[in-house]
This record gives structure tokens, C-alpha cells and sequence, in this order.
């Protein structure tokens, strides 16, 4: 008797990346993607309705961050694995989302191959990580050296990232669901935290944490 087929919930903010994974997974017998977003709050909604095996999921998303809607579903669907699938290799953001509740954590120049494992093992109730990324979190575990606290709560990142981004107050708050003067307050406290007063260095932050390249 066949398996049943492992189904993946694909959340990717990038259209056509989300295409090319969705027709790739499909080469693959035993996955089976029912449902795709780039939004973090759809992906929610998504999760609840369709009740897939496992998520795939970015970590720059529209609505709220990768880690966000980790936490969420974490919250609401505790048995859910989410497999992280980010171009993010620094150790302070793997450490993020494995904290968030992730499951697996996939670079995304690793390839297909890579990704299939992680839902796999993800679905058995392991955890995966990629080679690249799995040596350093290992020897932080076991050395107790954890990367160093960020002052700023994920929604924050997240608003920082768009900052950088080049996107202004309005635009992050259409994008957010936010009031512009919410975004400005956020982006208040984001330079109290860091002691960073200008959009220039803010956005040097930004690329030295790994939030844009």
C-alpha cells in the first residue's frame, strides 16, 4: 500500500521562487503542496484551513516576519514542523528561528535535494539542518557560546529590514497592515535600542546583521 503523501504548506514572499519550488516539489512522489502565500498572516490562515503535514517557510514575508509566524503557529498548531527555507546563513538568525519553533533549516542555495530531506525528516519528527549551518549551531550549543541578545522584538526586525529596504514609513505600513504613525514609533524605538540615529546607519545595521544583502 502506497504512503500517503507528505503535505507541504509553501509560504515564500518572492512569486516566481514560490513557482519554481511549487513545481519542483511536484517532481517529487511523496509531497504534495496544498496551499501558498508570501504573506505571514494568510500563511496562518492557510495553516488552519488546509491542516498541512509540514510549512516551508521564508523568513521575509509580507504581513508579519518568518519568525512571527513561527511563534504563531507554534502557539496555535504545536504539532505543526516548519522547515525554514531562507538565503540567511549568520548564526544570530538561524538561532531566531530555531528558538521560534523551527523544525529545519534550509539555505536556499543548497538545492531541492536539500529541502525534500528537511520535510522528511521534518514529518518523522526530527530536525534538519543544512551542513553549512549545522556545525556552528552545534558548537554554540554544546560551548554554551549563544549568539549575543538582539534588543529588538521580531516585529521591529522586521520594520528595520524594510527601512533598509529603502521603503518609506507609508509603505511599510500598507505592507504591514500599520498606521504610518505606528511605523514611527517603531522606528523610534529601533534607533533608541541601537543608539543608531540616522537612516544610513540603520541601514548599515541592517546588512551587518543579515536582515538585507
Amino acid at each position: 500500500m502506497t504512503a500517503p503523501r507528505v503535505r507541504v504548506l509553501l509560504v515564500e514572499d518572492h512569486q516566481v521562487v514560490r513557482e519554481g519550488l511549487r513545481a519542483l516539489l511536484r517532481e517529487e512522489p511523496d509531497l504534495e503542496v496544498v496551499g501558498e502565500t508570501g504573506d505571514g498572516r494568510e500563511a496562518l490562515r492557510l495553516a488552519r484551513e488546509v491542516r498541512p503535514d509540514v510549512v516551508i517557510m521564508d523568513l521575509t514575508l509580507e504581513g508579519m516576519s518568518g519568525v512571527e509566524a513561527i511563534q504563531q503557529l507554534r502557539r496555535e498548531l504545536p504539532d505543526l514542523p516548519v522547515v525554514v527555507l531562507s538565503m540567511h546563513d549568520d548564526a544570530a538568525t538561524v538561532d531566531r528561528a530555531l528558538r521560534a519553533g523551527a523544525r529545519g533549516y534550509v539555505l536556499k542555495g543548497r538545492g531541492v535535494a536539500s529541502l525534500c530531506e528537511a520535510l522528511r525528516a521534518a514529518r518523522r519528527g526530527e530536525v534538519y539542518l543544512s551542513p553549512d549551518v549545522s556545525e556552528f549551531v552545534l558548537q554554540g550549543y554544546l560551548t554554551g557560546d549563544r549568539p549575543a541578545e538582539d534588543p529588538l522584538t521580531d516585529r521591529e526586525r522586521h520594520i528595520l529590514g524594510l527601512i533598509a529596504e529603502g521603503l518609506t514609513a507609508r509603505e511599510i505600513a500598507g505592507r504591514l497592515g500599520l498606521k504610518p504613525k505606528t511605523v514611527e514609533n517603531h522606528r523610534a524605538a529601533i534607533m533608541d535600542k541601537l543608539g543608531i540615529h540616522t537612516t544610513a546607519g540603520l541601514v548599515r545595521h541592517a546588512v551587518r546583521t543579515g536582515l538585507v544583502r
